[in-house]
């Protein structure tokens, strides 16, 4: 897409436009310095996933106390000032002091060390390092690509809740893209868990990121269909699977994934995961006012505010939901952008129907891979003629799959 694009719509898109952030991780790892510029300058990306953005810098403006130079001058035994830490060194004190977020580990990674990613690497396979320790040392050095994906495929040291914040802080700088995420990140229940965070306070996914995950994930779980046995499998094996999710799908379809020893029940989290993300049959009920609410999707209101008002109505009601609005409202090009038919929301990263959102997404990742597959040019096409095309995104997917006109005019 990037070679296919003319300089004057790339500059657009890069300056002015909503990016997710693996659109945005995409650019910055294959674009050049004007695309780093512009992106830079675009108000829609929110933080992310810019260099340092978040990151220690932000962390700098809430220091640590200055009780913890004697602390870490006495756990050392010297003035950490002294001479560079070495390798031992940072990582104990990464270790005594990583269970707590990053804000510390930072600071330890602030004080002179010399830095040996593969060491540290080394260190983490083991004994994995706390996540506080690992989102810091993705934060503050410039690692590898390949030392990113086996920080994150690595087992994960037991913090409780705040195991999910190294992958969530990854994707949010722009390191990694949800797709590598589903690759690297192991065992398999903590992918299907990424999907389907619980709702606490903390570093969390935002709804785009939360969408842009679940689409992830829902790819690499499209070979099992929508077959309640191989589903019902995946739960049962899952917490027991020590590789990544694709590879414990690849054996599921297969019919070999071993019986683990220490495999035990799925937990409460892991099994609302799934159930999110298992494939639903069942239906919105409404009869005739449903049947009516499917049709005013086609037919503009007077305005877009009272349009915008309708269907947050219908959604409330049961009567749609975002499949519904993917499938059936027209032009295409609104049915994919939420702000047409939930409302421009003060915050990109935020709207106050999620399951519609995250639903719509879900359905269009899966009408497009249907449609699509992996080829470009029937991509490029789509691409092209999305913005002017006036019917339904199936209508648009069916001319350009079988070849006749896309122009979509009346």
């Amino acid at each position: 897409m990037i070679g296919r694009l003319d300089e004057p719509t790339r500059k657009y898109l890069c300056r002015d436009e909503w990016l997710s952030a693996s659109t945005v991780t995409l650019l910055l790892r294959h674009g050049g310095a004007a695309d780093r510029t512009f992106i830079a300058r675009n108000p829609r990306v929110v933080g992310r996933p810019l260099p340092g953005l978040p990151g220690p810098i932000r962390y700098a403006r809430r220091r640590t106390p200055p009780e913890l130079l004697p602390v870490l001058r006495a756990e050392l035994g010297r003035d950490p000032a002294e001479e560079p830490l070495s390798a031992a060194e940072l990582v104990g004190l990464l270790r005594r002091h990583g269970r707590r977020g990053p804000r510390v580990p930072l600071d330890v990674l602030a004080l002179r060390h010399r830095p040996d990613p593969e060491l540290l690497l080394a260190e983490h396979l083991r004994e994995p390092l706390p996540t506080g320790a690992v989102e810091a040392l993705l934060l503050a050095l410039d690692l590898p690509l390949e030392t990113v994906h086996a920080f994150l495929a690595a087992p994960a040291a037991p913090d409780g809740r705040s195991w999910h914040r190294p992958a969530v802080r990854a994707v949010r700088m722009g390191a990694v893209t949800h797709e590598e995420l589903v690759a690297h990140v192991a065992p398999a229940h903590r992918t299907l868990l990424l999907a389907r965070l619980p709702d606490t306070h903390g570093l969390r996914w935002t709804l785009p990121e939360r969408a842009g995950m679940q689409t992830a994930v829902l790819r690499a779980l499209r070979p099992l269909g929508d077959d309640p046995r191989l589903w019902a499998e995946l739960l049962r094996h899952a917490p027991g699977y020590r590789g990544p999710l694709p590879a414990l799908v690849a054996a599921l379809t297969d019919g070999t994934v071993p019986e683990a020893a220490d495999a035990g029940a799925p937990g409460p989290d892991l099994v609302r995961a799934v159930r999110h993300l298992a494939p639903k049959a069942v239906e919105p009920y409404g009869g005739v006012e449903r049947e009516l609410a499917l049709a005013s999707l086609a037919v503009p209101m007077d305005s877009v505010a009272e349009d915008i008002r309708w269907v947050r109505d219908c959604i409330d009601r049961g009567l749609l939901t975002g499949q519904d609005v993917i499938r059936h409202k027209l032009p295409a090009c609104w049915a994919l952008d939420q702000d047409h038919w939930l409302g421009d929301v003060d915050h990109p990263d935020r709207h106050d129907r999620p399951a519609a959102v995250l639903a719509s997404h879900a359905e269009a990742d899966q009408l497009l891979a249907l449609a699509l597959d992996e080829d470009p040019e029937a991509w490029w096409s789509v691409a092209r003629t999305l913005p002017e095309f006036a019917g339904t995104l199936p209508h648009l997917l069916l001319r350009v799959t079988e070849g006749g006109s896309v122009s979509g005019r009346s």
